[in-house]
């Protein structure tokens, strides 16, 4: 099971509570951690809380982190060529450096995000990332910023380049930001996979079927 971050501490961690002890009542060894694209390869910062559950008490350990495993930083996923065709406007660039003034002045930090080459990651892709690209923006000299590409969206979220993605710009940026991270779930699977295969008997002896949360 995979969900955003935010559900671990959703209701003061009621709900999260909720779900670990309604799987165990069924049966099922849960195992939970937040986990980040970034640690497993990919250049962007997205937390998620990922849920694995056994049908016996077995043992399972989350992957280990392998950054830079499939690329190094930002750069390594842009695409290089002339991306004129993905630069905001004009009239983009001001609104974006307004509103970013308004909710510094009320002395909060939301608004747009720029980033360079050189950047180790960058933020969250969302499902609504073709409305105005805010949350990642990169940065181009002489000219004003510009959106990531579709292509460059698949890289940051772990896809290869053979991928082929929806022609609309639109629904091809809404299926990388409703996606999962490709390296996070294939280093997760394996775990599972040798998990299933080892079949070692949970560590706590007392109550097996204790969820584990990380």
């Amino acid at each position: 099971l995979e969900n955003v971050k935010r559900l671990k501490g959703h209701d003061k961690g009621k709900t999260f509570t909720v779900i670990c002890n309604s799987l165990r009542e069924i049966g099922y060894k849960v195992y939970a951690k937040v986990v980040r694209a970034y640690d497993h390869g990919v250049p962007q910062n997205r937390e998620r809380i990922f849920i694995v559950a056994f049908s016996s008490p077995i043992h399972f350990q989350f992957p280990e982190n392998s950054r830079h495993s499939v690329y190094q930083n930002v750069g390594d996923v842009l695409e290089g060529k002339s991306a004129e065709a993905f630069t905001i406007s004009d009239r983009m660039w001001e609104g974006h450096q307004r509103r970013k003034q308004e909710h510094l002045n009320k002395g909060n930090g939301f608004g747009f995000s720029l980033f360079t080459e050189e950047d180790e990651y960058v933020n969250t892709i969302s499902a609504r990332y073709w409305k105005d690209g805010s949350e990642i923006l990169i940065k181009q000299k002489g000219m004003n910023p510009r959106v990531i590409t579709p292509r460059e969206a698949a890289r940051i979220q772990g896809y290869p380049d053979k991928f082929q993605f929806h022609t609309s710009k639109r629904h091809a940026w809404q299926q990388f930001g409703n996606s999962v991270a490709v390296p996070v779930i294939s280093a997760i699977g394996e775990k599972i996979i040798d998990a299933i295969n080892r079949k070692k008997r949970s560590n706590d002896l007392i109550d097996p079927l204790a969820p584990e949360i990380f």
